[in-house]
């Protein structure tokens, strides 16, 4: 692949980074505008504002899982250094984002459903899981003082983590949940009035497009640091 050198993805990231963070940053402004000038809903007031930090989030945790799971197989199997480097920059990210779904999830629940969480719900505990598969992925890479041993040990638990993603995806249609069935991705169109659905949409661009900006920067981070510590082991072998 053409991104896949080093430098020729540092070359052609490099216009492209502050444009996507600029891009970011309109969508979160205009998408933040609409949630709030969006009407309330008849039955949940005011607290249906927070489906509009509470559904992007979620979905790009998901979505940004999925990334870091295919990143992580090229890193295990071609023993690529740019994959890694983007699995690894994508794990926190992606811890941020399921944690604020969990957040938000759970101050609407409490005046949605009485509780502030739910044990028995399919949707909540799958996504737990995926939160944890974060975390279990930063602490598996912390704890392995040999930085190899600790990319493939991480890319395994990165692959395995990937099969929890349909479970989250499809558990509403799976089991009985509180969680309500799709609304967005249906046969017969988006269930929910215009007035709601295009705020939905562009906080989940903003989401989408903020995690490029993100893990971009993240990679090219990280590249730097991979040539520092490259040199100096270098200088140290010289010396």
């Amino acid at each position: 692949m053409f991104l896949a050198n080093p430098d020729r993805f540092l070359r052609f990231t490099r216009p492209l980074t502050p444009a996507l963070w600029g891009l970011a940053a309109v969508l979160l402004a205009v998408g933040t505008w609409f949630a709030f000038t969006a009407p309330e809903d008849y039955q949940q007031g005011d607290t249906v504002r927070i489906m509009f930090v509470h559904v992007p989030a979620a979905s790009v945790g998901l979505m940004i899982y999925a990334a870091l799971g295919v990143s992580s197989f090229f890193a295990l199997v071609f023993r690529h250094p740019l994959a890694d480097a983007a699995a690894r920059a994508a794990a926190l990210p992606g811890l941020a984002y399921t944690a604020l779904a969990l957040i938000t999830g759970s101050l609407w629940g409490k005046p949605m459903w009485g509780a502030w969480w739910a044990w028995g719900d399919a949707r909540l505990m799958s996504v737990l899981i995926l939160f944890l598969f974060y975390l279990g992925y930063m602490a598996l890479r912390a704890s392995i003082d040999d930085e190899a041993k600790a990319a493939r040990a991480a890319a395994v638990l990165g692959l395995v983590g990937l099969v929890n993603l349909p479970i989250v995806k499809f558990s509403v249609d799976w089991w009985n949940t509180l969680h309500q069935p799709a609304s967005l991705m249906r046969a017969d169109g988006p269930a929910m009035p215009a007035v709601f659905l295009a705020p939905l949409l562009t906080m989940m661009a903003a989401y989408g497009v903020l995690f490029l900006a993100v893990w971009i920067t993240a990679i090219r981070t990280e590249i730097v640091r991979r040539r520092v510590v490259t040199l100096r082991a270098r200088s140290a072998l010289e010396a």
